[in-house]
């Protein structure tokens, strides 16, 4: 097969890997690594260039948006179902937790980075409710993840 034609990428490491880059946008996946497991999830990010959309491939994720303008408020949880493309809004905070066998598909701009995102660390309060949902939304996690 001619190389300038078809690309293929597979990528079965953990956590976020960027497959495709193409002018300005790129493809990624993500899949688990331990700072995802909603016991360990520190820290909301927003993108402030970009849109970033999310589609679940395999495995269960919960995808937390965050209310507030410079700070996160409060958390509505999406207990991600596949196939679904979730479009996360340029500015919008957000954070996911991931089960062991997890992977999910990212589409944003090309030069997302920390250089133009935010990051707001959470409260312990925050912390627990975000493992408490997750312990109610997918009643696998505790087994996936032990």
């Amino acid at each position: 097969m001619n190389e300038n034609l078809l690309e293929m990428h597979e990528y079965l490491g953990e956590g976020y890997k960027p497959l495709i880059d193409f002018n300005c946008w790129r493809v990624a996946v993500l899949r688990y690594l331990d700072e995802l497991r909603p016991d360990r999830i520190s820290y909301f990010e927003r993108h402030n260039e970009t849109d970033e959309v999310f589609v679940l491939l395999q495995g269960q994720a919960v995808l937390f948006m965050g209310e507030g303008g410079d700070t996160v408020d409060g958390m509505i949880p999406y207990t991600m179902k596949p196939g679904i493309f979730y479009n996360v809004r340029c500015g919008a905070w957000h954070t996911v937790a991931l089960s062991r066998d997890a992977t999910i598909l990212l589409v944003e701009n090309r030069d997302t980075a920390r250089e133009n995102s935010s990051y707001f660390t959470i409260s312990p309060a925050q912390s627990a409710f975000l493992v408490e949902t997750v312990q109610r939304e997918i009643s696998e996690w505790q087994v996936l993840n032990d």
